[in-house]
């Protein structure tokens, strides 16, 4: 499977401006937006988590 192209991705904005309407889309954006922030601060977290001992 390859990379998406300009097309696709033209493709699936269109879709997600009809699916949600346009003013829907930045509210969308910001919760995905801050679902990846807070995925990447989980796992950051995790990994501070390995470093410390079983005793701390």
């Amino acid at each position: 499977m390859g990379s998406l192209g300009a097309t696709e991705i033209i493709l699936i904005v269109l879709a997600l401006i009809l699916l949600f309407g346009g003013k829907k889309i930045p509210e969308l954006m910001k919760g995905i937006g801050q679902g990846v922030k807070q995925f990447k601060k989980g796992l950051k977290g995790e990994d501070e988590d390995k470093d410390k001992p079983d005793g701390e």
